[in-house]
């Protein structure tokens, strides 16, 4: 899996980390990945539900020093 981009919104809180992930992940193109750090305890449940509504794949979420990784992957029609 290629990273293409990287998104730190540790220290933001809901609806921060979402609205900035559907910002950058705007500017990929279909099937490249975004991974991205947080540490808001509601994105766990927030990101997962904004790659359901839009259509992304959740490849992967991990944790490392306290905050939660996220790895994204651009739907095809998005």
């Amino acid at each position: 899996m290629d990273i293409s981009d990287t998104l730190d919104a540790t220290g933001l809180l809901c609806p921060l980390p979402v609205l900035k992930l559907r910002k950058r992940i705007g500017a990929l193109a279909p099937g490249q990945c975004i991974e991205m750090l947080a540490d808001d305890p509601a994105a766990v449940i927030d990101v997962p539900h904004f790659c359901a509504e839009a259509g992304h794949e959740l490849v992967s979420t991990d944790t490392r020093d306290g905050a939660q990784i996220y790895v994204v992957r651009k739907a095809a029609k998005a």
